[in-house]
């Protein structure tokens, strides 16, 4: 029996939220963007929840700005081979679920077309934009992936999943440090690029966030790995070892993480919203699907608590504001991000930008979930 130690964690966080969003953007965007994604993928778990046809509604509408009658999506084009851009397929084949409209199996099949041309390492892992040749960002697990599993799952051959753990396999294996246990941000198999250790190939540092998209990729792609499947414990040890390296760097008082998640004295470094509600989805997940011991549970709610204190603010209209997010961050490209610390303090910090929302949705919909089933 779960214990629930503070009432405020159970205050129905992701629908409230997710009702904020729909009340701010009627309709969500006009760019094929994949933070608005997440967000959709948390209004799935909360209509799941809920049953409320609203929230399937708001999903609906959103990708039906994108996808016409024939089930192409014109403002998305293949050729970019952008990681980024597949992560709103998950969105697609939950639509085709739920609604069984032939036109989101359709552009789901667009995205997937892009993966089998889409450029790679020598050792078969994504590159995550053609812009940015032979680099491997933790980021691209979350986005191409998950997607790649969901679609192999209804659509592929079991053999298919071979690819899919190929990714995992190689992305931990060059980014994570042997002695913290954390994971680098990126990597650039030809050490060409200027924010690398040549020697390594590695970014200099450790982002929350790039760490909370890979978590969060794990415990989605379990989702569809078949439990027969034997590669699956390999996933289960990922995830359990980079929760553990990262608890050892949680800022004990408040639960939650910083930007960069070793540093947390040195001066302009800050807690961070949307790495810690992703730390918190998988966390919750990982304990609700029994990926994670229920020890984890007291440690959850430990991080939920701080998430409210610390980044959510109810106005007096009664929207959710979610804030001290780090709108974005990013390595090299026409911005000559140099991925040094300065760097990314640097980077604006906002309030309700999807890439922070969607994650509070997905992590509060979990725990919310999880006390449920075990209450």
């Amino acid at each position: 029996m779960l214990q629930m130690n503070d009432k405020r964690l159970y205050n129905d966080w992701a629908a409230k939220t997710s009702d904020s969003v729909m009340k701010r953007r009627p309709e969500i965007n006009t760019k094929w963007e994949y933070e608005d994604g997440v967000v959709l993928q948390g209004m799935e778990l909360v209509f799941n929840k809920t049953g409320d046809r609203k929230y399937l509604e708001y999903m609906i509408k959103s990708m039906d700005l994108f996808v016409d009658e024939n089930g192409n999506i014109p403002k998305y084009s293949s050729n970019e081979f952008n990681i980024d851009h597949i992560n709103n397929g998950k969105v697609l084949l939950a639509l085709y679920e739920h609604t069984e409209d032939e036109r989101y199996k359709k552009a789901a099949d667009l995205l997937r077309s892009q993966l089998i041309n889409h450029p790679r390492t020598s050792e078969g892992a994504f590159w995550h934009k053609e812009i940015y040749p032979y680099q491997i960002w933790l980021d691209g697990l979350y986005m191409g992936s998950v997607f790649y599993a969901r679609y192999i799952k209804e659509f592929g051959e079991e053999a298919e999943f071979e690819d899919v753990m190929k990714q995992f396999i190689l992305s931990y294996k060059h980014t994570r440090d042997e002695e913290t246990g954390l994971l680098h941000h990126a990597w650039d198999e030809k050490r060409e690029q200027p924010w690398c250790e040549k020697e390594t190939g590695l970014s200099k540092h450790y982002w929350a966030r790039s760490i909370g998209w890979y978590v969060m990729a794990i415990v989605d792609v379990l989702d569809y790995i078949p439990e027969s499947y034997e590669g699956r414990d390999v996933l289960l040890n990922m995830l359990e070892e980079t929760v553990e390296a990262m608890m050892n760097y949680q800022d004990k008082e408040t639960g939650v993480w910083y930007q960069i998640v070793n540093q947390p004295e040195r001066k302009g470094n800050y807690l961070e919203s949307s790495g810690s509600a992703m730390m918190l989805y998988a966390i919750a997940k990982g304990v609700r699907k029994n990926y994670l011991s229920q020890d984890w549970f007291e440690k959850a709610e430990h991080i939920y608590k701080g998430i409210i204190d610390e980044f959510i603010l109810t106005t007096k209209d009664g929207l959710v504001n979610v804030n001290k997010i780090c709108q974005v961050a990013g390595l090299g490209g026409k911005d000559k991000r140099d991925g040094s610390f300065a760097y990314y303090i640097s980077e604006p910090i906002v309030t309700n930008d999807h890439k922070g929302v969607g994650p509070f949705i997905l992590a509060s919909a979990e725990m919310e979930m999880l006390y449920d089933e075990q209450k």
